[in-house]
């Protein structure tokens, strides 16, 4: 068997540098910032990936990145509360699609509506 290098197979709960990551980020009224995702027990983490290959392929082509160092995406995070650093997450969950803006309700309807009938459930 073959001994892997420690930068080839990154572990998350490793606390030891992984190498330079590609780190998503977000446009900001100050720039970039660097995006943050939730583990799935709903727990804040900062997110790397050791190839823009495998970026691309969970967060899709358009996904903007910048390139830091393991222990300079923990100092960017620390002061957030953020504790842990994902690399190479296999899945993410879609983005929440945008939902329409309800309608106006006008007096009339809210007239019709405290005029109907209440009705019973149950």
């Amino acid at each position: 068997m073959e001994e892997l290098l420690y930068g080839e197979d990154p572990e998350p709960s490793d606390r030891f540098p992984a190498g330079p990551l590609y780190v998503p980020v977000r446009p900001g009224p100050s720039g970039c910032a660097a995006r943050l995702f939730r583990t799935p027990l709903g727990d804040r983490t900062a997110v790397g990936f050791t190839s823009e290959r495998r970026l691309v392929v969970t967060l899709g082509a358009g996904q903007a990145w910048i390139r830091l160092a393991e222990p300079a995406l923990r100092a960017l995070t620390a002061p957030l509360g953020i504790t842990s650093v994902t690399i190479d997450p296999l899945f993410t969950a879609p983005a929440p699609a945008p939902t329409p803006a309800p309608a106006p309700v006008g007096p009339a309807v809210l007239e019709a509506a405290l005029a109907a009938p209440a009705q019973r459930i149950g």
